[in-house]
């Protein structure tokens, strides 16, 4: 079943790449008791992902903190170190928290997983955007197939 707004963030642990190595965060702490942006892509390094999806995030990042968001992060069926590298490459360090899903558990728990074995991918997440309250899911914007209309930053700045 696919989340919906008014749905809470199911609990599932994400890793984060600190200086100090892989970190477990949970997402009910994570999203408890803050407002989060968070977007979702296929695959860190792909053509979408790294030309639209996670620059218009770095760029608008300030204006959704200004709009009261505490924190922009952005997962993917990836994992911590391929993120970090992703995060390095462009400047996003500061601006947008990287939560690896490394296998899967948020993107199949969301009812937001997709099968891209036909591009060689294997398992992955679909693209998306929510803004998050408290755990809770207030926005949702989910990507067809191939489309990039509704889960980029120009939209969430419009939500928050």
């Amino acid at each position: 079943m696919t989340i919906k707004v008014g749905d809470r963030i199911p609990s599932t642990t994400l890793i984060k790449a600190t200086p100090e190595g892989p970190e477990p965060v949970s997402s009910d702490e994570y999203f408890g008791g803050r407002k989060i942006a968070l977007f979702s892509v296929p695959g860190a390094f792909t053509p979408t992902c790294s030309v639209r999806h996670l620059p218009g995030f770095v760029e608008n990042a300030g204006a959704l903190k200004a709009k009261g968001v505490d924190e922009v992060a952005c997962t993917a069926v990836n994992d911590a170190f391929v993120l970090n590298a992703w995060s390095d490459s462009a400047d996003a360090g500061g601006k947008v928290t990287m939560l690896a899903d490394g296998n899967g558990e948020l993107a199949r728990a969301l009812g937001l997983d997709m099968d891209a074995s036909k591009h060689g991918m294997g398992q992955r997440g679909k693209r998306f955007s929510m803004l998050v309250d408290d755990g809770v899911v207030k926005t949702l914007n989910i990507e067809e197939p191939g489309d990039f209309r509704v889960s980029n930053a120009e939209t969430m700045l419009e939500q928050a």
